[in-house]
């Protein structure tokens, strides 16, 4: 009695060798240069609605101190003036890899925070404004969007950092250049000051 041995035709065999190779694509982490920068994408989004929503907070904030220090004219229009800028500068997802443009965005909002503080420092020559309901409002709110956007930066600091060391690490650095074009994503620079959170004190 004799034995044949019948191979599997060579369709299957190319079959089960691509199934091997995308098994071993997978556990060797080519799905995380997408993921990581999802996930810094997303975190992108974050602090761009914190900072609208501290843009949306001025507009209320500088009628307010208007109706009782009218004369700060020179200081509320520096305010308005910033937050103009800030709001044109726009910078999507799209485009946290462009050094210059990140550069841009990141200094506009700076200027906004310096505006809003020499705002803050002119509001204490005015008790009568630092006991208005509105105002007392307004501090609340611009307090905790302060903090919502020391905590949004952190986490997209920490969520690029992720990316960054991904593709440029082995064996995320291979799937970066072959797969994905994946480039580095800039991140924010430190400010003076930046050790502490914004101080907003009436």
């Amino acid at each position: 009695m004799s034995l044949s041995l019948s191979f599997p035709p060579r369709r299957s065999l190319r079959l089960a060798l691509a199934a091997l190779l995308g098994l071993a694509l997978a556990g060797c982490g080519v799905n995380n240069v997408p993921t990581l920068e999802e996930r810094a994408k997303a975190a992108w989004s974050e602090v761009q609605n914190q900072y609208q929503r501290r843009a949306d907070l001025i507009p209320n904030l500088v009628e307010t101190v208007k109706g009782f220090a009218a004369q700060e004219r020179e200081v509320l229009t520096a305010v308005v003036e910033a937050r103009a800028k800030a709001s044109q500068v726009k910078v999507d997802a799209s485009t946290i890899t462009d050094p210059a443009k990140f550069k841009e965005y990141q200094d506009a909002q700076n200027q906004l925070s310096g505006a809003l503080g020499r705002l803050l420092v002119t509001v204490e020559r005015y008790p009568e404004l630092k006991s208005n309901q509105n105002f007392l409002a307004l501090q609340s709110q611009l307090e905790g969007t302060e903090n919502r956007v020391t905590v949004a930066r952190r986490d997209y600091i920490q969520a690029v950092q992720a990316f960054n060391t991904e593709i440029r690490t082995f064996p995320g650095v291979i799937w970066a250049k072959l797969f994905w074009g994946a480039k580095a994503m800039e991140t924010f620079a430190a400010t003076a000051g930046a050790e502490r959170p914004p101080a907003v004190k009436f």
